[in-house]
């Protein structure tokens, strides 16, 4: 089986490496770094100025926990050295495993010339080509850009610019109150930033339960956040003192950079998918089937191009997925994806976890459920921990009690989630829950406290 893997990221990465060991002759292309723009640019780099950030929070806090009052400062030379070294680390770790399997690593940038057919540009000639039996399109998305923001790397960023950016901006002014937005706010206001959130619609988060979005306005409010809460970005003047952002609303909101993050656009251009008949949606998505295939059967789609849950963890899980089909396991035992039970995470101060079933959305098509909840507070672990904000909520359904969803919010709450994803996954009850012999002092126990 010759399987041509077009994008080295977390889908791409995970199919090269279960094919490989099933027993595939694998190539990888990738332009980049093996695991992709997840390790150069997105989700790593910018967790790890998270975790700086948070540790500056915390020992901001040192009082609390009896400890003379700190007031740390950023050297941003060393956190830039330390934000490349994660992510070399990272990159080594990938590349040396592919390698250990026998996989061909080809730098480049891939296209299709004919279903069969994938052929590796360097500055837009082709320099190899490779017939396959298979091919995975995993080459991801990139950072939206809307035609009024003029990026410029100086003042007008993207978050793809700001891993750390040159200094630790005065007022920064964020464009964008999703998941990416809210943790840059988090981050830079840890790092001892002023920041105004543009938010476009009544509430940050607006895809996420209102009162999970509540507990993190309050916490940027705490902050000195300032949020413009409404107000809808529709151009940037900029000058040489910083940045001025105009609002549908008449609103003038001016800092001294401007942070946009408004979502991302999928990598599908130049992949020469019209040689091969693969379809692409108005969005610029390939469509995939539950095997991730697309309209043509050896071509598959994973992570951010096939258009399901932007999510690097569902991106490695599609590629392994993938990588069977390809290998034709499917004819066996086999669970397909259910993106309705995925996890995810924001990694704001307090951080917000949730999977599968929420309140909102249950209410909202009329479903009977069970909400249980319990405060951070009433936890011993917390307290010690003197991290006391937050609460865990549990979704269950009231006849069978089998656990429909959850969220999180406080200290660890990305770590916590993976119980309740597992017994979602597993259809487990709230008793499972219940009854389970935690630690004490732990945090999880307030996953049984919320399951009684």
């Amino acid at each position: 089986m010759r399987f041509v893997v077009i994008g080295g990221g977390p889908a791409g990465l995970r199919a090269a490496s279960t094919a490989a060991r099933l027993g595939a002759e694998v190539v990888v292309i990738e332009r980049d770094v093996i695991g992709g723009a997840a390790n150069l640019w997105d989700c790593i780099p910018s967790k790890a100025m998270i975790a700086t950030g948070a540790l500056v929070s915390r020992a901001r806090r040192a009082e609390l926990l009896g400890v003379c009052p700190l007031n740390p400062e950023v050297d941003l030379k060393s956190l830039a050295i330390r934000v490349r070294d994660v992510e070399e680390r990272l990159v080594s770790s990938g590349t040396s495993q592919l390698e250990s399997q026998g996989v061909r690593i080809v730098r480049g940038s891939g296209r299709m010339n004919g279903p069969h057919c994938v052929e590796v540009c360097s500055s837009g000639e082709p320099v190899e080509t490779f017939e396959a039996d298979a091919v995975l399109l995993s080459t991801g998305s990139s950072p939206r850009i809307p035609e009024w923001a003029e990026i410029d790397g100086d003042r007008v960023l993207t978050t793809r610019q700001a891993y750390p950016p040159p200094t630790i901006p005065e007022h920064l002014v964020v464009i964008g109150s999703g998941v990416t937005g809210v943790e840059f706010v988090h981050m830079f206001s840890s790092l001892g930033s002023r920041v105004t959130l543009i938010v476009s619609r009544q509430q940050v988060l607006p895809a996420k339960d209102p009162e999970v979005a509540a507990a993190l306005e309050a916490d940027f409010l705490a902050r000195g956040v300032n949020l413009a809460i409404g107000a809808r970005a529709t151009a940037i003047d900029r000058s040489t003192l910083g940045v001025a952002v105009r609002c549908d609303d008449g609103r003038v909101i001016e800092g001294s950079h401007a942070l946009v993050c408004i979502g991302s656009v999928p990598c599908s251009e130049g992949l020469g998918l019209e040689t091969t008949g693969v379809n692409v949606n108005s969005g610029g998505y390939v469509p995939v089937n539950r095997h991730c295939q697309t309209n043509i059967p050896h071509i598959y789609a994973a992570g951010d191009l096939s258009g399901r849950l932007p999510l690097a963890s569902v991106a490695a899980v599609q590629g392994h997925k993938v990588a069977e089909h390809v290998m034709g396991l499917h004819t066996h035992s086999h669970r397909h994806l259910d993106y309705d039970k995925a996890a995810s995470a924001i990694f704001t101060e307090p951080e917000i976890a949730d999977v599968g079933l929420a309140e909102a959305e249950a209410f909202a098509v009329g479903r009977k459920i069970r909400v249980t909840k319990v405060p951070y507070a009433s936890n011993a672990r917390a307290l010690i921990d003197g991290e006391p904000r937050g609460f865990v909520k549990i979704v269950s359904d009231p006849a069978t009690g089998v656990v429909l969803g959850g969220s999180i919010v406080g200290s660890h709450a990305a770590e916590l989630v993976s119980v309740l994803a597992l017994a979602v996954t597993a259809n487990l009850r709230v008793i499972d829950l219940a009854e389970s012999l935690f630690v004490h002092p732990a945090l999880a126990e307030a996953l049984a406290e919320a399951a009684e």
